[in-house]
């Protein structure tokens, strides 16, 4: 059976025909909400699984004054330090706290996404793609997948630090608690915001622009689902780097770093960390970490990307089979 979003499916025995819309590449209306969620969260649980160690170098490599023992030329250099002087397992440290949050955090993310992109682009463009409406959801997506993700964000880039005194996730979460209030778990989220809502809007853009051109039927094809994610990640994750930058300095609030610039206390506000960054380390202080940062969110939103379209492929393709006849 191929389902495709250029056209209706061919209606099957004892059904009636589909509209135009009720296709694969956008699931039919008459799905649960946990379908789109279950294909969200699978996808996001191995998007950051499988690129986590890349993820920990990134966290490192955007230091802004790390220790001379945690200086880093390359990803491949860092990862191959990181296990000969730490260990093999340290590069996952905080891995598990990252999938309790992108399971969640992800189901609502893409379920939000798919609602909203179908409800504008009704409106905005009479059911066709509309990149507006895809950035608006892609937007609108963000602050409920980024609500969920902070304070597993804030734990994991702790854990994720040179010396970092925290051996397991309870600790952390305990001891930031304890320490610094409940409101540190959400110390980055308007920086967050800010970085993760133009980074989806130009991700969101980029795949539908990209699937136009090399899959403009928009058949279930998974070569172009990859390729498609990984531009669209590359793509944002070089043009939001310097809002990364500085919201890894407020989950971290890296202690030689803020006491260099005479900061006492916590740092807080993305204003201030922008002044911050700058005075540490200048405009390039805010590109800390490109590499590893595009290296990190190309396989990891093809890897999305690709494990979503096929959930939606199979969930879609399943439904329709239990409603045809035998």
């Amino acid at each position: 059976m191929e389902l495709s979003c250029g056209r209706p499916a061919a209606a099957l025995p004892g059904m009636e025909a589909e509209s135009p819309g009720e296709d694969y590449e956008s699931l039919p209306t008459g799905a649960s909400l946990s379908t789109h969620m279950t294909a969200g969260a699978v996808a996001g649980i191995l998007e950051h699984t499988v690129m986590y160690p890349v993820d920990s170098v990134k966290t490192r490599m955007q230091s802004l004054q790390p220790d001379p023992k945690a200086q880093y030329k390359s990803v491949y250099q860092a990862l191959k330090k990181i296990i000969h002087t730490e260990g093999f397992w340290r590069p996952l440290r905080g891995i598990n706290v990252t999938m309790l949050g992108a399971g969640p955090a992800h189901a609502m993310y893409f379920a939000c996404y798919e609602k909203m992109k179908r409800t504008l682009s009704d409106i905005i463009h009479h059911g066709g793609n509309s990149h507006v409406a895809n950035g608006i959801a892609g937007s609108m997506a963000t602050l409920l997948h980024d609500a969920v993700m902070n304070p597993a964000e804030v734990v994991k880039q702790r854990m994720q630090m040179y010396n970092s005194p925290y051996k397991t996730v309870l600790e952390c979460i305990r001891t930031v608690h304890r320490t610094e209030g409940l409101g540190a778990f959400y110390r980055s989220y308007t920086t967050q915001l800010t970085m993760n809502i133009p980074f989806q809007a130009i991700h969101f853009i980029t795949y539908e622009f990209m699937q136009e051109q090399i899959n403009p039927r928009r058949e279930y094809n998974p070569r172009s689902h990859i390729l498609s994610g990984a531009i669209a990640g590359a793509v944002a994750a070089a043009a939001t780097t310097p809002l990364d930058v500085c919201k890894t300095l407020l989950n971290t609030q890296e202690n030689m770093a803020l006491s260099s610039v005479n900061i006492s206390g916590h740092l807080s506000g993305m204003a201030n960390a922008f002044r911050t960054v700058y005075q540490l380390g200048g405009i390039p202080g805010y590109f800390r970490g490109v590499q590893a940062r595009v290296i990190y969110q190309m396989p990891s939103t093809a890897i999305a990307w690709s494990v979503y379209e096929f959930f939606k492929y199979f969930l879609t393709k399943h439904k329709l089979e239990k409603r045809a006849p035998y």
